[in-house]
């Protein structure tokens, strides 16, 4: 069959490493796909749409018959950091890895339901099964890993949100810097993190009913990794009258429910809602850059 990147991959990968980098990968991806394929002996059943912004996904079986998942990345999104987490997690609230050792930059998964995520579910049931799933994954990280720091990550993000000159936003991207330079002085944990955990990627599966999927994992502290998971649903946040009090009141609650400092949860969740935002401002992706930066206005 076809192996055709989905419009998401296309735009998501251009976005987040540059159409120069990006590009020639996404030429050869469905030879590289087929190959990877092949050298497992899988039977193709198709390509998930819209799929995820790293990497492409296929529903395949392997020559046992099982159901599976390949996952295809680039070798720049880095996807033998993601084997290592998965590996180190050995399906512990996470989709299990089916593969002992890596024969190429592909993944060879459990087979979840894509279709399937806590997004589906009412609001304060997603974020109570989220929370349940996220304890799970927060474990010591293996001896000798190649995982950044969140101190490092956000220090690479930082420099872009430096640079901008927009004045009437200094106030705010000033206040997130602040944040983060405070919070990084200190480092309270080193855990494994997932490094993006959101509701949209905890899928339904059938060895446990929620799974994790999709890690750019790092180690650290837990109020970052949490911190993505306070703006889950930001349009509704910003829709509702008393959205600014509801997030406020998000990131105590998610932050007693699991034992995190809700002030350093709030110094992340500025930081990361505005990185986020300024990100998706450079994108063009307007719609969005306004809903993270008015949400983290609230904060």
């Amino acid at each position: 069959m076809a192996f055709e990147p989905p419009e998401r991959l296309v735009r998501a990968l251009g976005e987040t490493y540059g159409d120069t980098l990006a590009g020639p990968w996404l030429d050869r991806l469905p030879e590289l796909a087929e190959e990877s394929a092949a050298r497992r002996g899988l039977a193709v059943d198709r390509v998930q749409a819209p799929g995820g912004r790293s990497s492409l996904v296929a529903l395949v079986h392997r020559p046992d018959g099982t159901p599976a998942a390949l996952k295809v990345a680039p070798s720049f999104a880095r996807p033998d950091l993601e084997r290592a987490a998965l590996a180190h997690w050995n399906g512990w609230g996470a989709a299990q890895l089916l593969e002992d050792e890596a024969r190429d930059d592909a993944l060879l998964l459990e087979r979840l339901h894509p279709e399937v995520s806590l997004r589906s579910l009412p609001e304060a049931k997603a974020l109570l099964e989220a929370a349940g799933t996220m304890r799970r994954l927060w474990v010591e990280p293996p001896g000798g890993h190649a995982f950044e720091t969140v101190a490092e990550r956000t220090e690479r993000q930082s420099e872009p949100m430096r640079a901008q000159r927009d004045a009437e936003l200094a106030p705010l991207v000033a206040s997130a810097l602040a944040a983060r330079d405070e919070l990084t002085t200190s480092a309270p944990e080193l855990m494994l993190l997932h490094g993006n955990f959101r509701q949209s990627k905890v899928l339904s599966g059938e060895r446990a009913t929620w799974l994790t999927v999709g890690p750019e994992p790092l180690v650290g502290e837990r109020a970052y990794d949490l911190a993505r998971l306070v703006r889950d649903r930001v349009e509704d946040l910003i829709a509702a009258p008393s959205g600014a009090s509801a997030a406020r009141r998000r990131v105590n609650k998610l932050a007693d429910s699991l034992d995190v400092d809700p002030a350093r949860l709030h110094g992340w969740t500025l930081f990361r809602a505005v990185e986020s935002g300024l990100r998706a401002r450079a994108a063009g992706r307007d719609r969005d850059a306004e809903l993270l930066l008015e949400f983290a206005d609230w904060l």
